[in-house]
């Protein structure tokens, strides 16, 4: 818990971020953690996964814009490579 008596999730993600869906959940479920008055939400990105926080990426056919996902995620928790 944060000294505001918020939640902490901690998500660490190491894998590319299109290729497979492990980012995409991982990113989603932050997402909506994140839009709780309660959860303090926190990404961090090794390996494979740091390429998730590209600016400008070509999203492939029939995915999701990861680097976007990101973005709003910043905009309420923290993100870090």
């Amino acid at each position: 818990m944060t000294e505001d008596g918020k939640r902490t999730y901690l998500f660490i993600i190491n894998d590319g971020p299109y290729g497979n869906e492990r980012p995409y959940n991982a990113l989603r479920l932050a997402m909506n953690l994140a839009k709780l008055p309660d959860a303090h939400v926190q990404v961090f990105m090794l390996g494979d996964g740091v390429n998730c926080a590209v600016a400008g990426q070509k999203t492939p056919n029939g995915y999701y814009n990861i680097e976007r996902m990101l973005q709003s995620i910043a905009r309420q928790g923290q993100v870090a490579t």
